[in-house]
């Protein structure tokens, strides 16, 4: 059984899941199409090795929802709203997403996305409602003082993409008119 949990932030939803389990392992459902307005086109799935942080994520002209599961370990998942007007413009919202707790998070288009890996293997699985679009592709800082998000580390494994990343005045500035 799948059960949405809204949150404060407009449209972004905890998505909490039964897992049934036996002697043989588990069965759990993961998505029903009936209870989302958007179609997931485009699925990804990416392994993280403990202490990497991989974000914040989002696409500028193309815009993505994102439904996020763990499949296996432990992240700290955050959205940072990017919508235009609305009443959460420019906060973060996090949680974590594991295995064990069975919770997933559909974030809405317009959100920057980013998560940190709290286990040695951490696989994370994403349907996203729109095809990545290369030429869309932005990313903001992970740091931004700004924003003022409270990760796990302040010494997280970064990708050198990740680490040039614009910080949140610079995205107002060159996005938000």
């Amino acid at each position: 059984m799948i059960k949405i949990e809204k949150t404060s932030f407009k449209d972004l939803l905890i998505v909490k899941k039964d897992k049934f389990e036996d002697n043989r392992g588990y069965f759990l459902e993961l998505f029903k199409k009936k209870l989302f307005k958007h179609n997931f086109p485009f699925t990804c799935i990416s392994f993280s090795k403990k202490n990497i942080l991989r974000g914040l994520h989002f696409q500028h002209k193309k815009k993505q929802g994102k439904y996020v599961t763990v499949l296996k370990g432990r992240i700290v998942d955050i959205a940072v709203d990017l919508r235009k007007g609305s009443q959460t413009f420019g906060k973060y919202f996090k949680i974590e997403l594991s295995e064990k707790n069975k919770k997933s998070i559909f974030i809405p288009p317009g959100f920057a996305h980013g998560f940190y890996s709290l286990d040695n293997e951490n696989y994370v699985l994403y349907s996203c409602s729109n095809y990545r679009n290369k030429d869309s592709e932005l990313g903001l800082i992970w740091n931004d003082k700004d924003l003022k998000i409270k990760w796990p580390s302040k010494k997280p494994i970064l990708s050198n993409k990740d680490k040039k990343n614009m910080t949140f005045q610079e995205f107002k500035n060159k996005y938000i008119k």
